[in-house]
């Protein structure tokens, strides 16, 4: 990463920052831990003759904000050689405040985009008050999105999913969807055409409520699914906080396993070739697995 202090002018959104050594070292470690998943797993090709261009996801939420300010900062100090535009879906919740989020991108200096889309009139018709909300309003943000990053030559979407939400909805999998599966930080869409990026995937939730709080973002509160009591991933989010109660760290060591998998030590015939596995292959010692 090259270093700020080369640089003569402040990005607009860093340019009242809080000074403190905290808040400079959270700043570095979000910033850090972007860039190395940006380069472990090949978000961009820095040996591509064409500069990639990212549509990057802005809800109004702490994450999102946390997201674009990252790559903002990445991209200044010339370790992201990507153009950024920002696009927020105005999904027509009723008394969203329409112009929180053009004035403060303005503010910042940020190429935008706004797209007008009721979906939540669509979601609220199809799924009783009974029901969360969650996956129909997804699939049809994602659907809209993929449809903007055609339009505006974006090579991926990119999302602020951050290490807390991989562990959810690996949990919701896990308890509810009987399959082993996360958020990965690289995914190519059915169409083959459109990649989806998550560079925040192993920061912090923690780190970035920090971060957001001391950037003053105009935070915009989801009243459609973030209106909504007994949803399953707040129950794996309680969960964990529970466990992380009874053994701090724990979640930093979930977010390893992670990346860390052992298709001979879990049953799937599909990833391990149990059937062709025969004495004098090469073993996998049991590490510690009890009989």
């Amino acid at each position: 990463m090259a270093d700020t202090a080369t640089f003569s002018t402040v990005p607009p959104i860093f340019a009242d920052v809080p000074k403190s050594v905290s808040f400079k070292k959270l700043r570095k470690r979000l910033a850090r831990n972007a860039l190395q998943v940006i380069d472990q797993y090949g978000l961009i090709d820095r040996q591509a003759d064409k500069r990639p261009k990212w549509l990057v996801c802005l809800s109004g939420g702490k994450d999102s904000y946390g997201l674009l300010s990252v790559l903002m900062d990445l991209q200044w100090q010339g370790a992201l050689p990507v153009d950024l535009l920002a696009c927020n879906l105005d999904q027509g919740q009723p008394g969203f405040p329409k112009h929180v989020l053009p004035e403060w991108l303005d503010k910042v200096g940020v190429d935008y985009r706004i797209e007008t889309e009721d979906t939540y009139s669509i979601v609220t018709d199809k799924i009783p008050d009974t029901q969360t909300f969650c996956a129909l309003c997804s699939r049809l943000r994602r659907g809209i999105l993929y449809r903007i990053a055609r339009e505006e030559g974006c090579d991926a979407i990119v999302l602020g999913h951050h290490r807390d939400d991989a562990l959810e909805t690996f949990m919701m999998n896990f308890v509810h969807g009987g399959r082993l599966a996360a958020m990965p930080p690289k995914l190519l869409n059915d169409e083959g055409d459109v990649m989806v990026l998550r560079p925040l995937i192993t920061c912090a939730e923690a780190d970035l409520k920090k971060f957001s709080q001391a950037m003053e973002f105009p935070i915009i509160p989801c009243n459609l699914c973030g209106s909504q009591d007994g949803l399953q991933r707040v129950a794996m989010k309680q969960l964990l906080d529970d466990w992380e109660t009874r053994k701090p760290g724990v979640r930093q060591v979930m977010a390893h396993a992670l990346a860390t998998v052992r298709p001979s030590h879990l049953h799937d015939q599909r990833v391990f070739d149990f059937a062709g596995l025969a004495p004098g292959d090469d073993g996998d010692a049991d590490d510690g697995v009890p009989f």
